[in-house]
């Protein structure tokens, strides 16, 4: 069963969005609203993704475009994790090692429940030179299996005018470290 938007859901989706694109053209320099709005129209599939990271506190906004991918780049631009998406550890392995206290989610196993991505280590801190984001809060990141492999995941932050990736055991999980989706239309 595909996901869809209703009319009036895609047509409110869209408002949002582009108001948000008005405001802060510094994140999309060069890219003309009228074409990503075409776009997100032709794909409601991408449109009900974008919807889920608008509705879980995301604010996403186009921070670039892949020319390799023909894609309008769509990322979780809120100040701080977004607050739909907190308390939960990195990924389904760890959810089922833990014993007591589990979270009820993983960031992977929601991440792909939306359609979308963790922000790689790379695109996280593309995304903290547009603007700071997590001064008060942190971001699990996409993890190398060579870290995942021992137990360990990532996250970022920014305190003290820097970013930081940090590392903490997958299964842990905090009410203040959520996770930034990607979404590529």
């Amino acid at each position: 069963m595909k996901k869809r938007l209703s009319a009036g859901q895609t047509k409110e989706l869209l408002e949002i969005v582009k108001a948000r694109f008005d405001n802060h053209l510094h994140r999309h320099k060069g890219i003309v609203w009228s074409e990503v709005e075409a776009r997100l129209v032709s794909m409601p599939d991408k449109m009900w993704s974008l919807n889920e990271m608008e509705t879980t506190g995301g604010e996403p906004d186009v921070i670039g475009y892949d020319k390799k991918k023909d894609a309008f780049v769509f990322c979780d631009c809120s100040a701080e994790s977004p607050s739909g998406r907190r308390s939960l550890c990195y990924d389904t392995e760890a959810l089922k090692s833990r014993k007591e206290h589990k979270p009820k989610n993983s960031a992977l196993a929601k991440a792909a429940e939306m359609g979308i991505e963790l922000l790689t280590e790379e695109q996280y801190r593309t995304l903290q030179e547009i603007e700071s984001i997590d001064s008060k809060t942190s971001s699990w990141l996409m993890t190398p299996g060579s870290v995942r492999k021992l137990g360990g995941a990532l996250f970022g932050d920014h305190r003290f005018g820097r970013v930081f990736v940090y590392h903490n055991g997958a299964e842990s999980y905090y009410a203040a470290r959520g996770f930034r989706g990607i979404l590529c239309i």
